[in-house]
């Protein structure tokens, strides 16, 4: 267990004192990055094996334990997370620094992202999940302004739902605190009774995560935000951001809020999700430019997430939690490499629209190869991981006779495959010619294509994955 407990510490400490000492001497800011990026990638690593080897592992920070102290808890679901937080942190770090321009500050603010997703996914407890989701917003609202021009009232839009999100959330969490004593989550699960208070603060906390994961139809300051950030920060943003929201909303309402279940609240998740892949999708039909296209997809793609919470309790919960997680992790991987290979094409030939870009070969090979991956992975096309969450989520759906939710996976993946083909349908056009503007180092694209890889390659450790989801399967009250 202290091997365990070392792995957490450096998950939550070498980010937070990296981005110190990159603040202070940015010169160093690009190494300093590439070494905490080594030092998360490995903790990840060795913090899922021992997760696989021995399930669900805990720590009381300091030696209390709760209510007084600190607790930080890993299981599958939240190793998976963590796993795909260091995949895209690093690649989106990789691309960052092939990019080669010259903004220093963009690295602590990086690695503070990279540190409030780790505690976020480590956190047992609701007031350190606050105080990691601040630090994630403000450190995200940040890197989306550094963009500068139309990316500052996105930033501004982003920031105030924010903090909308936040205060909600925290109005939640204090109603709990005053009805309990206690804010550890498995403490106040074991507690939590099905009265008036609980329920307001059940429904403040969701309604603030919903805010803060876009859900339909509070996904106003998405696109922007998503649309015009600098790549790799769209990266991050899509990938993790949104799924530490999704993953907050599955731990709370599978451990402490699952008593209110019963009550509709999983129609309604549903309702939200089946409505977010359709308008999410539609608007992702009528998008001119390619950034904004992805960004509307996200929308569209989070609605098979919420998916799960109807679909849990019944004969097929197993198979509709397995395949909600993998979509999740597919998403992420398969978004992130999007938004990298079309932030090196746009680079290249000074622009994103739709209506005017370059074909296949146009800014380098590479970035088209690691596109058309990533979009296979998102349609689902078999053996990709996205294949794989998708036909787990309707095995599920159909093996408790749910038609209105297997319609919404058919319908979700009919948005996806029409939105997609006009990303796919650049390709056939000729590749630019003449000169280019931005002309960006081909290992620009490297880290895109890996991911890509990564993607298509998660359809293929279905074994291992269903290993490591079954610690999460049985802690916190999971289906």
């Amino acid at each position: 267990m202290s091997q365990a407990n070392t792995l957490m510490a450096v998950l939550v400490g070498v980010p937070l004192v990296g981005a110190i000492i990159a603040f202070v001497y940015p010169r160093l800011a690009v190494s300093i990055t590439a070494v905490c990026a080594g030092v998360m990638v490995a903790a990840a690593a060795g913090l899922t094996r021992l997760v696989l080897s021995s399930g669900v592992l805990r720590q009381d920070v300091g030696g209390w334990a709760a209510p007084l102290g600190i607790g930080w808890q890993v299981d599958g679901l939240s190793a998976g997370l963590l796993l795909l937080t260091a995949a895209v942190g690093a690649a989106g770090a990789a691309h960052r620094a092939f990019e080669a321009l010259e903004q220093p500050f963009f690295w602590p603010l990086w690695l503070f992202l990279w540190g409030a997703l780790n505690v976020l996914f480590l956190s047992a407890d609701l007031f350190n999940l606050y105080v990691a989701l601040e630090v994630l917003s403000l450190a995200a609202v940040a890197l989306i302004a550094m963009a500068g021009g139309g990316a500052l009232p996105a930033a501004w839009r982003y920031l105030l739902a924010s903090m909308l999100g936040s205060t909600v959330y925290l109005l939640g969490v204090a109603l709990l605190y005053g009805r309990y004593g206690a804010l550890d989550i498995a403490l106040i699960a074991d507690a939590l009774e099905t009265d008036l208070p609980s329920a307001l603060a059940a429904a403040l906390i969701t309604l603030g995560l919903l805010l803060k994961a876009a859900v339909f139809p509070l996904h106003f300051w998405l696109p922007s935000a998503h649309g015009r950030a600098p790549a790799a920060v769209s990266a991050a943003l899509s990938a993790v951001v949104v799924a530490a929201a999704w993953y907050l909303l599955v731990r709370l309402w599978f451990a402490p809020f699952g008593a209110f279940q019963g009550n509709g609240v999983g129609v309604l998740f549903g309702l939200l999700g089946a409505a977010a892949m359709v308008w999410g999708g539609l608007l992702a039909l009528v998008q001119h430019r390619l950034k904004m296209l992805i960004a509307y997809s996200t929308v569209s793609q989070f609605g098979f997430g919420l998916l799960l919470l109807p679909l849990a309790g019944g004969v097929g919960a197993e198979l509709a939690w397995r395949g909600a997680v993998v979509i999740v992790l597919s998403h992420g991987l398969a978004k992130a490499s999007l938004f990298l290979a079309v932030g090196g094409i746009a680079r290249s030939q000074g622009h994103d629209r739709l209506d005017a870009v370059g074909g296949f070969g146009s800014g380098g090979v590479l970035p088209w190869l690691a596109l058309v991956l990533a979009a296979a992975s998102l349609l689902g096309v078999p053996p990709t991981g996205g294949f794989a969450g998708k036909w787990w989520l309707l095995q599920g759906a159909l093996a408790e006779g749910a038609w209105l939710w297997v319609l919404a996976i058919l319908l979700g993946t009919l948005f996806t495959a029409a939105y997609l083909s006009r990303l796919l349908a650049v390709l056939l056009r000729p590749a630019q010619r003449g000169p280019q503007t931005g002309r960006p180092s081909p290992l620009t694209a490297l880290p895109g294509f890996v991911l890509a890889l990564m993607a298509c390659g998660l359809g293929l450790a279905l074994p291992a994955l269903e290993r490591l989801l079954s610690s999460a399967l049985v802690a916190g009250g999971l289906p």
